[in-house]
């Protein structure tokens, strides 16, 4: 604990330097109480503020910069609701992956670049890696230069390290497990770096010939590799830093910004890391001396905090709220609006019809939903055109050029007619499972009255969100106990690429007792094919062609019923510069965000 005190003292700026570690740390904390009281009192009656607005327009920072300068200095002012975890391991949360792009660096990250954020780029490799012929391995270059924020050069083995905290689920407890999946021996189970058993297998499917080369193996192809090492989960860790699952309260710096400071009522604070050196980062601006975030904030308060200018950024994802939204779209809100980044995010609203379940083992039953479904309704309990985009296809925005978004209008007569095919003329009684709050509910009720209208008696039961998607409908054994024909669900691709979207909810290989995200239980010979084809396309249009042909035979089994993609509306704070709308994150890249 000294030892961490100590690091942390060395971090803060030269005039706090002089105390005590435990001194500092206090005197840290009152200093970023005293800035969050004072930015959150700038806002005048009405919730104006005496802070000058930077220009801009509509969508700005969609294919743009909103506000650029290259000026540094200042305080980036951020806010947040509750954050899972600072340890880059162990977090799930994309706005809180966004936060880590200050202070975890991975062999490639996502770009900055307005209007490309959804491709990657080198980080601190050298290029994108080199994949082998058969797409088995991928090899990959570490920069020279890149350093913790203690001074010690960043190795493959810390890499390497970083990786393997994530196969202890004891231990690390929350985050991805894309790594676990992708380079464990079902076979000979690796069972993470904490463990002390004389013998456990070691981790061979990661190599590290030497400090500046990292060579992975797989047992199949996989595209989205990159995606993967791109996580926060993928970071470097000094194995002599690692203090286990104690390890968000102290993670060391791979980038521009340490943690200098933590405090559960007030927030967290980062200062520059003076180790970081910009030659060796092409993505990153670090334009602010120093970010402070406010955590645990509610929708409501976030919105209020940017309007009143008392925060510059927003990272939760999720964009304006109801309230604000409204106020965006009255005579007042004309000023507002050019403040508003309008994103769809690839998050995807649909329902799912498990083929273990009857009678939606048989097709023609899961068509009969399909056809009875109208989608406009839907939006409405979701909040207008505003907050969704109605969509029938598995094949979201953010995925560009893929099939059409067609919208076809309910037809109950094909609807009767997949019921007289099914065996079902008069319809049959399911049980709809949905996450207990107010928006899926509202939808799920409004499903359910279209669905009666065929003769389909639905009983609507909303189940504990918490454990809605690891244990309720994440669980087959349960699904098919409590006999929920219907799941409705919300799909939210972890990277921007068409298999993150559509392995998880086909691939009948992927279902698993806990956390299953094939909700309607495929298992189709054929689309698995499929999927492997898709896999070994590698990537550019031979790859999208080969998962659009994998969107269409899913779409053929009518297992999923898409309904709409959720759509948010940023709002950059008034004193945002360089505001890039970050498509993975649903949020302004904190990366290159500044204040002057």
């Amino acid at each position: 604990m000294n030892e961490t005190l100590e690091r942390l003292g060395r971090r803060l700026p030269a005039w706090a330097r002089w105390r005590q570690a435990r001194s500092v740390l206090a005197v840290a904390a009152l200093a970023v109480a005293v800035l969050v009281l004072a930015v959150s009192c700038l806002g005048g009656a009405g919730g104006r503020a005496d802070v000058p607005v930077v220009g801009g327009e509509p969508d700005a920072g969609i294919t743009g910069v909103r506000a650029p300068s290259d000026a540094t200095g200042g305080t980036l002012r951020v806010v947040a609701p509750e954050i899972d975890s600072l340890d880059p391991q162990r977090s799930y949360l994309p706005g809180v992956w966004n936060l880590m792009r200050l202070y975890t660096r991975t062999l490639v990250t996502y770009s900055s670049e307005p209007g490309r954020t959804g491709e990657l780029v080198p980080d601190l490799a050298t290029d994108l890696g080199t994949p082998s012929e058969d797409g088995l391995s991928w090899t990959y270059t570490l920069r020279e230069g890149v350093r913790f924020e203690n001074g010690r050069p960043i190795t493959a083995q810390d890499v390497k390290y970083g990786i393997q905290r994530s196969f202890d689920a004891q231990t690390v407890v929350g985050g991805p497990t894309y790594v676990v999946d992708l380079f464990d021996d079902p076979a000979n189970r690796y069972p993470g770096p904490y463990s002390a058993e004389e013998d456990d297998p070691e981790l061979t499917a990661v190599e590290t010939p030497d400090e500046r080369t990292i060579v992975f193996r797989l047992r199949a192809p996989e595209p989205d590799l990159p995606y993967v090492l791109a996580l926060p989960s993928s970071s470097p860790v000094p194995v002599e830093a690692d203090t286990g699952g104690n390890y968000a309260i102290d993670p060391v710096s791979s980038g521009p910004y340490a943690i200098t400071s933590v405090d559960a009522a007030v927030g967290i604070q980062l200062d520059r890391n003076p180790e970081w050196d910009p030659a060796t980062d092409d993505v990153r601006t670090a334009l602010p001396d120093r970010v402070l975030v406010r955590t645990g904030l509610s929708g409501v308060e976030r919105d209020q905090a940017l309007l009143a200018g008392s925060a510059d950024v927003d990272i939760s994802g999720s964009g304006a709220q109801a309230p604000t939204s409204a106020r965006l779209e009255g005579e007042d809100g004309e000023g507002l609006r050019d403040r508003i980044d309008d994103v769809t995010t690839g998050a995807l609203r649909l329902l799912a019809l498990p083929t273990d379940v009857a009678p939606f083992g048989n097709a023609a039953c899961r068509a009969a939903v399909a056809a009875a479904v109208d989608r406009r309704p839907v939006q409405d309990a979701l909040g207008g055109a505003g907050n969704a985009v109605r969509t029938s296809r598995l094949w979201t925005r953010t995925l560009g050029d893929g099939s059409e978004d067609a919208d076809p209008a309910l037809d109950l007569d094909a609807a009767r007619a997949h019921l007289e095919e099914c065996g079902m003329p008069d319809g049959f009684a399911t049980v709809l499972a949905v996450p207990d709050g107010r928006a899926g509910v509202e939808i799920a009720e409004v499903v359910a009255e279209q669905l009666a209208v065929v003769g389909i008696e639905v009983e609507v039961r909303p189940l504990d969100a918490a454990s809605f998607y690891a244990t309720e409908v994440g669980n087959p054994d349960s699904v098919a106990a409590n006999e929920y024909g219907i799941v409705l669900a919300t799909s939210t691709p972890d990277f921007p690429t068409a298999g993150s979207l559509l392995a998880p909810l086909a691939d009948g290989r992927s279902i698993r007792a806990v956390g299953n995200t094939n909700y309607a239980r495929l298992d189709d010979p054929g689309i698995n094919g499929l999927i492997d084809t898709a896999r070994t396309a590698g990537t550019g249009d031979a790859a999208r062609e080969a998962w659009r042909a994998v969107a269409a035979a899913v779409e053929e089994t009518a297992a999923y019923v898409p309904l709409a993609e959720t759509r948010i509306q940023l709002i950059a704070g008034q004193r945002l510069r360089n505001g890039v709308v970050m498509r993975p994150y649903s949020g302004y890249d904190l990366a290159t965000a500044g204040v002057r």
